[in-house]
């Protein structure tokens, strides 16, 4: 199990995507590594889509489309409930 969930935030520098960046931001800890990503960029539209990325600004937490981000928005529950903010524990056996 990777130590960090990985949260890749998909913008393209309007104001909606400001604020998600900021509630990624302001919700995430230790155990997040938040990845901002310019859809402007060839590549990084093509992971969208790989995602099914349809607007923005969306959300992928290891490597899932947030529930809140499909159509229909962020909202920071939805963040909260997909584990966005809560350490990950490792127990003694190393998982």
């Amino acid at each position: 199990m990777s130590s960090k969930r990985k949260i890749e935030i998909f913008t393209a520098g309007c104001p909606a995507c400001a604020e998600a960046i900021q509630t990624v931001n302001s919700i995430a800890c230790p155990s997040c590594d938040v990845q901002v990503l310019d859809m402007h960029r060839d590549d990084v539209a093509k992971r969208a889509k790989e995602y099914g990325v349809r607007s923005v600004p969306a959300i992928v937490i290891n490597g899932r489309l947030a529930d809140c981000c499909a159509g229909r928005g962020v909202d920071e529950a939805t963040l909260r409930a997909a584990g966005l903010g809560l350490p990950i524990s490792i127990d003694s056996s190393g998982n």
